[in-house]
């Protein structure tokens, strides 16, 4: 659709049922998402009362008919539904308004692939409309359902708001509170070890308030709002998102041996099969009792927005035996139930593909969507780690879910996001310290494989050659610990840190190419992240020659008159870096320039003057760390090690740089 137009729902579908509206975006700043919103107006243009701007702090309409589902992951960025059933609306309610806003002065116009779309109850997108020309708004109109001769009708609007939440509510009778309140303790984001685990939060006895009445409680006549309609009240917009406490309450053990009671506990488990089924069952029944986590992991497998119901011990009869996966996934959505079979492997267990194709085989012949593979290894992309026949896969998915990926995301709704429901938040931090406990088998991808020692020998013995089948294993490794790299930092900064993918020939499998190549030629391994507070892409690199791992960004110099003025205005940001610290200066155009460490540099900044007077455009900032020649986490390890490189740097060097304006 374009902006402006209008169409009526009943030409575009014959399905009865809620609608779903989705609104979409990419955040490639990382500097936050949006929030939608939903506000029902009556034949004033109005709204009837303060029941009718659903939004975060009052998801849903009392009859529930209007609901917000909450966001989910696309394969570029976010997408926020909301729920609308219009024949439950009341009769007096003539349109419904469906807007997003900004916060913490992010716009609109940050946003890449801006749009929204309109589903029937079946799924089935109806209406697509883009938005291409927000600048500076921090709320936002994207469209309207209103009523027309018996039926409804739906309205591209694409109107944004300089003035936030707060000027576009008030433009429809809401007046918003947006003070903000002082933070309790819940209100942190920060770890708790794990014998200082707050106790539960009690439930309150009532749901805490979202309304402020404007008037004192004893005055007798509280004001009206200009169109005559109810008391006057102010909606509070301030966000009321509950993360895990960075206090610890008072610890009442007598000795410090005692472990803290846990929700879900690691003791007893003797063998694989009991963490297998331990861990399945700790997972699917979070997934049901804390709706905003569930969805966060069906999302992942196109499951459509709903009611999530999960089972273990299911078994489904084949021939003369019977097939036993380790869970099942359902998902109610008006009236259709979207289903997947759930196989998990914990520690070391590999996945097996007959044992997976096997689940494929039930799956289509049960009329299921998808069987999920869940294990420590990371699928690439699309890829899934096992190679099964493609036959199978013409009526039924097969998704691949990494623990390390379930535990971010458990880790992100507690530490950044928050959840409404202080019990939800208390009950994924229990099922976060369950995943990190070394027993539980949950760990993530932690080993580079059987071929990292057998590669490392033959570079130092100079026998490394093209086809080498140690090369492409490592090559392979090194991106899923990249992977693995990313999300560690993304749950610890609470950004968006993703691998850098460069264009090439034939896409993910040119790249690895390239990898393998650069092994085979140079013995070294590199990637680049993409950190939204860094001044540009981190470039991690591993020399398997030298046995260093440097990490370096590019740093735009500061606008300033005389080249050592722009040295002494970089140094002065490096006091608290490390001496090793490698600095070259880097005139426009030119790849090398004057180069020295800090060390030398603190007392002899004019080093990096370039000698032909060139203007210093930038600098490079590398930073070298010994690696580990194990091929795990422990402390001689290169997973380890490449944690720790990149978490020095990050710590003691990107934090430190700022960057001007140019």
């Amino acid at each position: 659709m374009l902006k402006g137009a209008n169409v009526e729902l009943a030409t575009l579908t014959d399905a009865a049922g809620p609608v779903t509206v989705a609104l979409r975006w990419s955040d490639p700043s990382g500097s936050g998402e949006a929030d939608v919103a939903a506000l029902l107006l009556g034949p004033s243009g109005k709204v009837r009362d303060d029941a009718d701007f659903v939004f975060y702090n009052q998801p849903s309409t009392p009859d529930g008919s209007v609901q917000l589902l909450g966001k989910s992951p696309t394969g570029g960025g976010s997408e926020d539904r909301i729920l609308l059933d219009l024949d439950a609306l009341p009769p007096d309610v003539e349109r419904v308004v469906v807007t997003a806003s900004r916060y913490a002065g992010a716009t609109f116009g940050d946003l890449d692939d801006l749009g929204l779309a309109l589903f029937d109850s079946s799924g089935a997108a109806l209406i697509e409309f883009d938005i291409a020309d927000a600048a500076s708004e921090t709320a936002f109109v994207f469209g309207e359902l209103y009523r027309r001769g018996g039926g409804w009708k739906f309205r591209a609007v694409g109107q944004g708001y300089a003035s936030g939440l707060g000027g576009l509510a008030g433009d429809f009778g809401i007046s918003v509170d947006d003070t903000p309140e002082a933070p309790d303790t819940l209100e942190t984001q920060v770890d708790v070890e794990p014998h200082e685990d707050p106790e539960p939060p009690a439930v309150p006895e009532r749901p805490e308030t979202t309304v402020q009445d404007a008037a004192p409680a004893d005055d007798p006549a509280p004001r009206r709002d200009t169109d005559g309609g109810g008391p006057s009240r102010r909606v509070r917009t301030a966000k009321k998102r509950t993360t895990l406490p960075k206090a610890a309450g008072a610890d009442l053990a007598d000795h410090p041996s005692w472990q803290a009671a846990r929700l879900f506990s690691v003791a007893g488990l003797r063998n694989d099969h009991e963490r297998e089924a331990r861990a399945t069952s700790t997972l699917l029944a979070v997934m049901t009792q804390v709706p905003e986590f569930g969805r966060r992991l069906t999302a992942r497998f196109n499951a459509p927005a709903g009611t999530v119901g999960t089972f273990v011990e299911t078994s489904f009869k084949v021939g003369d035996g019977k097939v036993r996966p380790d869970g099942v996934i359902r998902v109610a959505r008006a009236g259709r139930i979207w289903t997947a079979l759930v196989e998990t492997k914990t520690g070391g267990s590999p996945l097996k593909a007959d044992q997976v194709q096997a689940y494929l085989d039930v799956a289509a012949r049960n009329g299921y969507e998808t069987v999920i593979t869940l294990s420590n290894d990371l699928a690439l992309g699309d890829e899934h780690p096992l190679t099964v026949d493609k036959r199978r896969l013409r009526k039924v998915a097969l998704r691949h879910l990494s623990w390390a990926e379930v535990a971010h995301e458990a880790h992100m709704l507690c530490h950044h996001h928050g959840l409404a429901n202080p019990v939800h938040t208390w009950m994924l931090g229990e099922l976060l310290h369950y995943l990190r406990h070394d027993g539980a088998g949950c760990h993530g991808f932690q080993d580079m494989g059987p071929s990292w020692v057998p590669l490392r020998n033959a570079i130092g013995a100079g026998t490394l050659r093209p086809g080498d089948k140690h090369a492409e294993r490592v090559a392979e490794s090194w991106e899923k610990l990249v992977r693995q790299l990313c999300l560690r930092l993304s749950g610890e900064t609470g950004l968006n840190v993703a691998p850098v993918a460069r264009r090439r020939r034939g896409g993910a499998a040119g790249r690895r190419a390239d990898l393998v190549r650069s092994l085979v030629e140079s013995g070294r391994m590199d990637a680049e992240l993409r950190m939204p507070d860094a001044a540009g892409p981190v470039r991690v690199e591993a020399d398997l020659r030298t046995g260093q791992i440097e990490t370096a960004v590019e740093v735009p110099s500061a606008v300033r008159a005389r080249p050592l003025t722009r040295v002494q205005w970089l140094l002065r940001q490096l006091d608290d870096a490390p001496p090793e610290l490698r600095i070259e200066a880097l005139a426009g155009g030119r790849a090398e320039g004057p180069c020295d460490l800090l060390k030398n540099l603190r007392s002899e900044p004019g080093l990096l003057v370039p000698g032909d007077g060139g203007e210093i455009a930038s600098f490079r900032l590398t930073l070298p760390t010994g690696m580990g020649a194990k091929r795990g986490t422990d402390e001689t390890g290169f997973v380890r090690s490449v944690d720790v490189a990149v978490d020095r740097f990050h710590r003691l060097v990107l934090r430190a740089v700022r960057t001007e304006q140019r």
